[in-house]
């Protein structure tokens, strides 16, 4: 059930997750490409999860003819007003609203983790023709930076969760086996307004839950640390692609 409840949190915060929340780096692509075995120009792509359209936007500028599955409601409208020309569907990656052996690629932008593996793992096969390819991806940031590496202690206290130490690697452990995934990490950057940043940690689905007045008192902690490290107001984030990808 808090599965549940944090995945659907999202529909609450759908306009501040679109404003504020990274992208992806074009090398990202660049990679999955190569890994994929096949150029995403011209491929039909389903990307699963698609908020509000962070990945879908990437991919169809690279020129794949995408389609969008979203769960939530309220991220489907976010995603209906920023991509209004992109097809979208309600649904999950449990039960895909698709034909069989329809897509070329299969994408999962920092959604995977909301599926159950008995159930996505057979759709994913159902979907993808011969040849195919199943690719997942999280940003996580950088946690090497010492900046980094400090606010996500303070997250991780915060969420009792300190006794697991982050590590972006970690993505790749569970992965359903059997399937042959070959892994890739990409280190990236932006530079942010320091209000932006504080934005972004708060469409985190545990702060959504959390409620406004913890996510408050935890943000304006950090608006007074990060102020002090970043005079200027202006925040230089560094993030860690992890990448799998199966072909089918």
């Amino acid at each position: 059930m808090k599965r549940t409840s944090q995945a659907r949190s999202f529909d609450l915060a759908a306009a501040a997750y679109a404003a504020n929340r990274p992208s992806y780096p074009p090398a990202l692509l660049d990679a999955v490409e190569e890994l994929g075995g096949r150029p995403i120009g011209g491929a039909a792509v389903a990307d699963v999860g698609a908020g509000t359209g962070l990945a879908t936007a990437i991919l169809r500028d690279r020129g794949a003819r995408v389609l969008a599955v979203e769960p939530g409601a309220g991220m489907a409208s976010e995603f209906r007003r920023r991509l209004p020309g992109v097809p979208l569907v309600l649904g999950d990656g449990d039960r895909l609203p698709l034909a069989d052996a329809c897509l070329d690629f299969l994408t999962y932008a920092q959604s995977w983790h909301w599926t159950d593996p008995r159930a996505s793992v057979p759709e994913a096969l159902r979907v993808l023709r011969p040849g195919g390819a199943l690719a997942l991806w999280w940003n996580d940031s950088d946690a090497t930076v010492p900046w980094v590496g400090a606010q996500d202690a303070r997250l991780r206290r915060l969420f009792g969760a300190a006794d697991r130490p982050h590590d972006p690697r970690a993505r790749f452990r569970g992965l359903p086996t059997g399937l042959g995934f070959a892994h890739r990490q990409l280190v990236w950057s932006r530079r942010v307004p320091l209000g932006t940043h504080l934005a972004n940690l708060a469409s985190y689905s545990d702060f959504l839950v959390l409620g406004a007045a913890g996510t408050e008192a935890f943000l304006a902690e950090e608006h007074g640390l990060l102020s002090a490290a970043f005079p200027d107001g202006t925040v230089e984030e560094r993030y860690v692609v992890s990448l799998a990808v199966a072909r089918r």
